[in-house]
Formats: C-alpha cells, structure tokens, sequence
C-alpha cells in the first residue's frame, strides 16, 4: 500500500510542478524538463533505496519470479535484502539468490548435490523409499 502512495505522492508532484511552472508562469519547455526531473529523480529513489524497504517495513508491493526449471524453497531478509532459496532437480542443485537495492552487487550462492529432500540415491524420500519401515 505504502508503494502505491508513494507513486502518487510522486504524480502529485510532477503535476505540481506543471501547474505552477507551466500555467502560472507559462513556460511549458522548463515545466515539462522539471516534471521529468522529478519523475526520473523519484523512479532512481525507488529502485535504489525505497522498494525493498517499503516491502520489508511497511508492507509494500514487490515480485520477484522464479526462473524456468526451478522450485522455490525459501525466502528471508539480511539486512534489507531479500534472499531466496530454489532447487533446481535437473541439475541437483540449490540456488540462494540475493536481490539487493537497485539489483546491484547482488549475490548467489550454488549448493551442488543438494537434495532438500533429504532422500536416498534414488532422490526418494528415506520413507518412502522402504516401504518396510512404515509398518
């Protein structure tokens, strides 16, 4: 919710600046260039700073897909980052992926022959893998 108001806080903006600038003062060119400005200046704001902190603190709105081929495990915050956990079984692998501030410097970790299920071999679980032990 916090996301969608900021967004409109940032359009109120931009038309607050064309109304002043461009009908008070009638110069529609620096309106229009200082309306950019405050658009260009709020769109690097939220993608560098303001969107994982709204979504951790404040309840805000993010999505983040999980690629082709992959389960998604987990997901949990360090810090103000957001990091998420998918195996991939095509390749018996784990994936953490971290989305950072701006989706720079962000950081992944692989875990080779990872099996989250914790099975035999096979990559059944122990369980169900005898079934002798159920009875």
């Amino acid at each position: 919710m916090i996301t969608y108001a900021y967004w409109l806080g940032i359009v109120a903006l931009i038309l607050g600046v064309l109304g002043v600038v461009g009908f008070k003062l009638e110069r529609w060119k620096v309106a229009v260039g200082f309306g950019l400005a405050v658009f260009l200046v709020g769109w690097v704001a939220y993608a560098f700073h303001f969107q994982q902190l709204f979504v951790k603190r404040w309840g805000g709105v993010m999505s983040v897909r999980v690629p082709n081929g992959q389960m998604h495990m987990t997901a949990t915050w360090k810090g103000d980052n957001l990091w998420i956990e998918n195996y991939d079984p095509a390749t018996n692998t784990c994936h953490f992926s971290e989305y950072s501030k701006g989706n720079l410097l962000e950081g992944k970790v692989t875990i080779k022959d990872c099996n989250p299920l914790m099975g035999d071999r096979d990559g059944l679980p122990r369980q169900a893998s005898r079934p002798e032990a159920r009875r």
